[in-house]
């Protein structure tokens, strides 16, 4: 052990502060820690206070207390402790931190733990990479144009900054544990809002690794079609390919979280591959083949054509274009999904998702920008269509001026390749087109196993927190990570289902209202809790607002019902659904949601303003002052009191405790006659008050209700006594 410090004091983040004074005299030097010291500070100071034991007088006083952990006063699962450590079982704790620091090292490697580079920032790329920069982001280009898909990219970014915003300032404003969004919101709003959530967005998890793995199969059919194979057809290679996709990827993920990073890495040097490989295609020399399907490189013509929208189908529209797109911008809670597996959640979630956001949304205006300057929006693929060979009929469009004649196929709607007709654009413009296949199996697979993973790590977290019934089976974790290998397996079944779908335009919709009413309530997490002005609430944090947090939900709400609003309502009634059944089954347990403190706010303003109200019969209310002892043992004064007071006025059941053991005051005792009075519908308080007699212990609780009592008539003191008689005292007020 360390023992009492010598020499000057020295401090690391991990032990209290300590004193010590030099021989010679004056005041002894103090040097408060950093605040970015090393965590192994603290045995390095250890060894050199040990160096240290000439010419040194120690004080025996600890000045200032020692920091106490969390564990002490930690709630959060339900559990009430007895009491609560001295200073004394503090101190010796932290003073015990030198002595343990060797036998730590010594144990076995723990869980995997990862930084904010490979836990979040490039997962969040990878999740935001995903089957729409790839599939659909040309055509989106092509019906939006330029212009509009910058817009639509813009407001997407918009939410999901402003959501990344508030997700930072939870996230500093305490311990996070595993859970991702669901923990966050559970423990800010309370389980009546954080369980509904939990099931929707760990729901809409499975949806989206089930999106990007139709994406990843219709890459294959399409290659497969090139070459005239297929193993069924068009709509069924995309389920079996699909199906047999996910099995993998589900091996990956039971496989444990550190081969899941390895080879999120390994997809992140391919799409970087593949982002390269597609700007110098688009700078290469348009062979003819290329320019039958209606790449011509870098033209101001093509640009400026393709500016301005060109709706096409039933599909042709702004918001059922970004009810596609959203789902791109919906990996951003990746890194929040693991919180639980990262060294620093406090400092990787912030850093790392707003680096993600930026570095990805540059990416998207950069390639909608480039596909829309060099790929007109018809082409045939024919490379007998040029104006030599088609000499004698009319030729419109903008093809004609390159010399291409794409006329006939325009005018009859049945073009099969340029940016509206071809999803594999970005493949055709690269400069190898291998190469962009690997970029697209990068960024499909990615984001299903990122969400394959982030799904189950939610529903494990709301499981373990027991508020809903017959869902704990799937909360339990095996190997040292605690990997929830039975919700793995829900989660697999539930994107097969929508795998079998098959359809990437039908899945998209559906996920975006889900991603949107959790980016909501996360924002209105933030708001919420930002208004209570509770004690609790201090983020490391600081660049959020309040009102931008507000405008956040706001928005998020208006775009669920703009783009498919029968979504939206079965969305919110499933919620609604879900927050009724814990508003009825009110679990137990003790999160400090804001609810709770706003709840304290508006008591106190409340009870403040009536403070001055002055007495009138028509806000008569009895306030009574009831002397039964535990009220369990006296239920017909309970009830003959309850009788007159309808859950509607003040009622406080006294008990005098003139016996020396006080067991009766203690918290799980009046918590047991508490839930006693609520189960007989009986609205109370409880007031038990130690005293030396009958007499004393009336007196003191008399002025209690002098203390408490807000309003209205003098109180009523109803006394049981011993007789069976009950007696009515009206106590005047001072």
């Amino acid at each position: 052990v360390c023992g009492l410090p010598q020499g000057r004091f020295s401090a690391s983040e991990e032990a209290p502060p300590q004193y010590s004074a030099y021989q010679q005299g004056g005041l002894p030097d103090v040097r408060f820690p950093r605040a970015d010291a090393p965590m192994g500070h603290a045995s390095n100071e250890c060894e050199r206070r040990d160096s240290k034991q000439e010419g040194v007088r120690v004080s025996i006083y600890r000045t200032l207390d020692a920091v106490p952990h969390l564990e002490y006063y930690d709630n959060a699962a339900g559990r009430t402790r007895r009491s609560r450590p001295s200073l004394e079982v503090l101190q010796t704790s932290e003073g015990s931190t030198c002595k343990d620091e060797g036998a730590k090292k010594k144990k076995a490697a723990g869980p995997v733990r990862f930084g904010w580079v490979t836990g979040v920032m490039i997962r969040c790329m990878l999740n935001i990479w995903g089957v729409i920069l790839f599939l659909r982001l040309p055509w989106i280009t092509s019906q939006a144009g330029i212009l509009l898909t910058w817009l639509i990219i813009c407001i997407s970014v918009t939410v999901t900054s402003v959501t990344a915003l508030s997700v930072s300032a939870i996230a500093t404003n305490g311990r996070v544990s595993s859970g991702g969004t669901y923990f966050m919101i559970s423990r800010t709003l309370g389980p009546e809002l954080g369980g509904p959530i939990g099931l929707v967005f760990a729901f809409a998890n499975a949806l989206a690794s089930a999106l990007n793995t139709v994406g990843f199969a219709e890459t294959i059919r399409d290659l497969l079609l090139e070459y005239n194979l297929y193993i069924v057809d068009p709509l069924n290679d995309v389920r079996i390919i699909g199906v047999i996709t996910i099995t993998v990827l589900l091996l990956i993920s039971l496989a444990g979280m550190e081969w899941e990073s390895k080879a999120q890495i390994l997809f992140f040097i391919v799409l970087l591959v593949s982002f390269i490989n597609y700007f110098v295609g688009t700078v290469m020399p348009p062979t003819q083949e290329k320019q039958s399907t209606g790449f011509f490189s870098y033209r101001s013509e093509i640009l400026l054509n393709n500016l301005f929208p060109d709706w096409r189908g039933p599909e042709g529209g702004f918001f059922q274009l970004f009810a596609i797109f959203f789902p791109s911008a919906t990996g951003i809670l990746s890194g929040v999904n693991i919180c639980g597996d990262l060294k620093e959640p406090e400092t990787a979630i912030p850093k790392g998702t707003l680096m993600a956001i930026f570095y990805t949304t540059l990416s998207y205006l950069l390639i909608s920008a480039t596909v829309g300057a060099c790929v007109v929006r018809d082409a045939t693929g024919n490379i007998n269509d040029t104006l030599l060979s088609n000499s004698s009929e009319l030729c419109e469009g903008l093809g004609c001026s390159f010399g291409w004649n794409f006329t006939r196929c325009e005018d009859k709607g049945s073009c099969s390749f340029g940016l509206a007709n071809n999803y594999q654009v970005i493949n055709m413009v690269s400069g190898f087109g291998p190469l962009i296949y690997a970029g697209i199996f990068a960024a499909t697979l990615s984001s299903a196993l990122g969400f394959m993973v982030s799904a189950p790590k939610i529903f494990q977290c709301l499981c373990r927190d027991n508020i809903y019934p017959y869902i704990g089976f799937f909360g339990k974790g095996y190997g040292k990570n605690s990997e929830p290998l039975r919700a793995y397996i829900l989660a697999y079944l539930i994107a097969v289902c929508f795998i079998l779908i098959g359809q990437l335009n039908v899945i998209a919709p559906l996920i975006s209202n889900f991603f949107l009413c959790s980016y909501a309530l996360i924002n209105f997490s933030c708001f919420h809790v930002s208004i209570t002005n509770s004690p609790g609430w201090r983020p490391a944090f600081k660049y959020y607002s309040r009102w931008t947090s507000l405008f956040g939900a706001i928005i998020s709400v208006v775009l669920m019902f703009l783009l498919t609003w029968w979504a939206a309502l079965i969305s919110f009634g499933l919620i609604i659904f879900l927050f009724g059944y814990l508003a009825y089954k009110k679990p137990q347990v003790n999160w400090g949601s804001s609810v709770q403190a706003s709840t304290y706010n508006m008591a106190l303003s409340y009870s403040v303003s009536l403070s001055g109200v002055e007495d009138h019969i028509k806000n008569f209310r009895p306030q009574c002052l009831v002397l039964t002892g535990p009220p369990h043992l006296r239920p017909a004064l309970v009830d003959f009191v309850s009788s007159f007071t309808k859950n509607i006025s003040l009622m406080i059941c006294g008990n005098i405790l003139m016996s020396d053991d006080k067991s009766g005051l203690s918290q799980r005792t009046t918590a047991s006659l508490v839930k006693w009075l609520n189960q007989r519908k009986v609205r109370s308080f409880f007031a038990p008050i130690s005293a030396k007699g009958l007499r004393e212990g009336t007196c003191n609780l008399m002025q209690v209700v002098m203390c408490i009592h807000i309003h209205g008539p003098p109180c009523i003191l109803v006394v049981l006594t011993s007789t069976g008689l009950t007696i009515r005292l009206r106590l005047s007020m001072p």
